[in-house]
């Protein structure tokens, strides 16, 4: 391979791209993770994750993928045939369902098309008809990253009580964790699961549970055989600040840093910058004379936008073009909307000159791959950008 010159342009929708204050923080030398330090140190990374969830309880930290969260969730709370209400919003709501069937559990899956979010008033209905409350747990995925989806989470949370139901509430925040506003105590959510690669700028091999009372009085009276997913030993170790088995230090140190960073912008200033940007972007696509995969305005992820390509043509082809042109990875389209969308990630350590070099791809990209559109999308989009 020659070499090329220049940044590559990483604009998937996660793992997001790492800024070179926790690269550099996480070249720190390992510490003694049964240390002292390491515990007054890992205290205050706990304590500070809360914020970030918007919660005072307890958040768990696991050397993991987002999968290892999701299952961590499952384990805890509940026991072998318990019911779960699931919403087809996208791949990943259907790769948590078959996560669910493998572990033993009963999904209703609520059917989708991908193009929508989770239907509260459906799940209300559901709920409403359990009168033997079979259904154990609501499990929703706020940011649905391979549509650019959002769903209501509060709005789940109203159906719930609407129907006077006691199901636990899941909510997936793996992509919209520090991009998004979440708001795990106000929303009344049980378990938040999510994990380091998106929002939190971090390399993966973090995930994360956030949990309710009402979620550890469930963990402590089910019958799920767990060990490593275990909450009560993480909770007793993190106690002190320490792990009941070794912790990703370096990740941590990684962590604290992105915390920093967050916590210096403001996250309501985090949250109003990727608003910016997905609006920037969706003028770009409109522009283009593109579509937007999301059908309900009040659902645009600001994490990232899905656009589909005219009937006809092939999304990945126009991303292989854009990759060896202009050296830029888009997010492919996956499960039912493969080879139909490609996605252009805008979250995390991303400015105004990052989204333009990445909007500028993408239309010279369309008119090499020579897939029908109108020029004017860049213009569009600095347009926005300069006048907001």
């Amino acid at each position: 391979m020659s070499y090329k010159s220049g940044r590559h342009f990483l604009q998937i929708p996660g793992p997001s791209n790492v800024p070179d204050r926790i690269l550099r923080a996480i070249d720190n030398p390992t510490m003694d993770h049964r240390g002292p330090d390491f515990g007054i140190f890992s205290k205050g990374v706990l304590e500070d994750l809360k914020k970030v969830f918007k919660t005072t309880g307890p958040v768990i930290i696991y050397p993991a993928s987002g999968t290892g969260a999701w299952e961590a969730a499952l384990v805890n709370t509940l026991s072998p045939g318990d019911k779960v209400l699931m919403s087809e919003t996208g791949q990943f709501a259907a790769l948590w369902c078959e996560l669910a069937k493998k572990l033993g559990f009963v999904p209703d899956f609520i059917e989708g098309d991908w193009r929508r979010g989770a239907p509260a008033d459906a799940i209300e209905a559901k709920l409403a008809a359990d009168s033997g409350h079979e259904i154990k747990a609501v499990c929703v995925v706020h940011n649905e990253t391979s549509t650019g989806v959002v769903s209501n989470v509060a709005n789940v949370r109203k159906a719930l009580d609407a129907a006077k139901h006691p199901a636990l509430l899941f909510a997936d925040t793996i992509s919209s964790l520090g991009s998004v506003d979440f708001e795990h105590d106000a929303w009344q959510v049980d378990v938040t699961i999510s994990c380091s690669q998106k929002g939190l700028m971090l390399p993966p091999g973090l995930s994360f549970n956030a949990i309710s009372e009402k979620a550890l009085a469930a963990s402590k009276a089910n019958s799920y055989a767990r060990s490593y997913w275990d909450w009560s030993a993480m909770l007793a170790n993190n106690a002190t600040g320490f792990y009941p088995y070794t912790p990703s230090t370096n990740l941590l140190y990684g962590l604290r840093e992105a915390l920093d960073m967050l916590l210096e912008e403001g996250l309501d200033n985090v949250f109003k910058r990727h608003d910016r940007y997905a609006e920037a972007t969706r003028r770009a696509v409109q522009a283009w004379g593109l579509e937007v995969l999301c059908q309900n305005p009040d659902e645009y992820s600001s994490v990232l936008t899905a656009v589909l390509v005219p009937e006809g043509h092939d999304a990945d082809h126009l991303r292989g073009v854009i990759l060896n042109k202009f050296d830029m990875s888009l997010g492919t389209g996956l499960g039912k909307v493969k080879g139909k969308v490609f996605r252009i990630g805008h979250l995390g350590d991303f400015n105004d000159l990052t989204l333009m070099g990445t909007l500028s791809g993408v239309e010279m990209g369309l008119s090499l791959a020579d897939i029908p559109h109108q020029k004017g999308g860049v213009a569009a989009a600095m347009s926005y950008l300069t006048d907001a």
